[in-house]
């Protein structure tokens, strides 16, 4: 061989890549590949966005749970774009655009997890989403770019999506649509190009448990391995709308809009959590049982400015004809009550302050699950997933989903700590 045909071997992907690596052949519109750490996941995607970008002249889509996530992973990374790439091809990166330019006059856009609506403007048929399990909103954002996923191409518009998996509804969708192709693999299929020490210290401790199954295997779980819910308990009291009257109108003795604000709005903040429950009689759904029974009946959660989650809590309230708003206090104080009362001075509020731990306040409200008494009215997939996903041992902080759904059911169901058994005649 020449040393130009040298050259091109040692840059030519397709030479070097494992077979789960490459795309796969016929019509898709997702390649989804699940795969364990250290698997080549960035290599893959790095290579397979170079390759459709200087086959022709594209937009495309670069999208990962922050803008610095983009440039560390799938840029500058070690397997980034401008790493991999060959230098008379290699792309040229702008951090103040957030994009890519390579010499035929594609160009990719970097777009966050974090902020959704970038991607409403997007157009284009090549898109690579990585590790979408951890962005903040990934149900809005996937949405969002598969709404711009519709420029005509030589083949069709085709999305990468890379990702060691959570327990999230929202992957479990997607590789049920019968245009995703799914690769899956392991950890131990790179490990001729890992540390052999990394295996030994880091990843051979954990197999055969829940999270080596996970992280190593990429097995997507359907719940986390310390968690208080399961989605059992969850699907067991599910129902497909609330009790209802004869004349029109929700059969439901109480409803509350619980809030659980964020302190702050910044695209790193915290969401604030906006549940809504109602209270009704346990033959509604369980036979002649009249014990109080709970129906979780909406969750508009998500990061608001203070009066953004104000006036969303309180559309919430209007919708459903709540007679109360219930909030926790702890880190907004006074503040919570003033932002209401500005909006609607005359609301029904009560300001709550938890006094125990988020594990302590759960405990209940949990049991209340077990007794067959909670009863999520059609599916709540985000709030179902944080339920799931939450484990208490591991000293992450509760998601606010979450904490609004407990003071909820606190708000209804529970006098001293203790489930309320008080029985109703309707």
């Amino acid at each position: 061989m020449s040393l130009d045909q040298q050259r091109r071997l040692l840059w030519d992907w397709r030479t070097w890549a494992r077979d789960k690596q490459l795309p796969p052949a016929g019509s898709w519109r997702t390649w989804d590949i699940r795969a364990g750490r250290g698997w080549g996941k960035d290599w893959t995607g790095s290579n397979w966005v170079h390759e459709r970008a200087i086959a022709l002249p594209r937009e495309i889509a670069l999208v990962a749970a922050t803008p610095a996530d983009a440039r560390d992973f799938m840029i500058e990374g070690p397997s980034g774009l401008v790493r991999l790439t060959p230098p008379h091809t290699r792309p040229v990166y702008w951090p103040s655009k957030r994009r890519l330019t390579w010499p035929n006059g594609s160009y990719a856009t970097v777009f966050s997890g974090a902020e959704p609506d970038q991607l409403r403007g997007f157009s284009g048929d090549t898109a690579w989403v990585d590790e979408l399990p951890k962005f903040q909103y990934p149900r809005e954002t996937w949405m969002n770019l598969q709404f711009g996923m519709r420029e005509a191409s030589i083949d069709q518009p085709r999305t990468l999506l890379t990702h060691t998996p959570k327990p999230m509804t929202l992957l479990r969708e997607i590789e049920a649509s019968a245009s995703t192709v799914l690769t899956t693999g392991s950890s131990d299929e790179n490990r001729v190009n890992l540390d052999p020490g990394w295996f030994d210290d880091i990843l051979d401790p954990l197999r055969g448990t829940a999270l080596g199954l996970q992280e190593i295997d990429a097995m997507l779980l359907d719940e986390a391995e310390g968690a208080m819910w399961s989605r059992g308990m969850i699907d067991n009291g599910r129902v497909s709308s609330p009790p209802v009257l004869e004349g029109g109108g929700l059969d439901l003795m109480r409803i509350v809009v619980a809030i659980d604000p964020a302190v702050t709005s910044t695209a790193d903040s915290d969401e604030t959590g906006i549940v809504a429950a109602g209270l009704g009689p346990g033959k509604c759904v369980c036979g002649e049982d009249n014990t109080p029974h709970a129906f979780i009946l909406a969750d508009r959660s998500g990061r608001y400015t203070p009066k953004g989650w104000a006036e969303a809590a309180l559309g919430l309230y209007d919708m459903l004809g709540a007679d109360r708003l219930v909030a926790e206090t702890n880190n907004g104080g006074e503040m919570v009550e003033t932002t209401i009362r500005t909006i609607r001075p005359s609301v029904s509020y009560r300001a709550l302050h938890a006094s125990r731990g988020k594990q302590a306040r759960a405990e209940p409200i949990v049991a209340l699950y077990e007794q067959g008494r909670i009863h999520h009215v059609g599916p709540l997939p985000d709030l179902e997933d944080q339920l799931v996903m939450w484990e208490p041992l591991s000293g992450a902080a509760s998601p606010d989903r979450l904490d609004a759904l407990v003071w909820a059911v606190t708000e209804l169901m529970l006098e001293g700590g203790s489930p309320n058994v008080r029985h109703f005649t309707v």
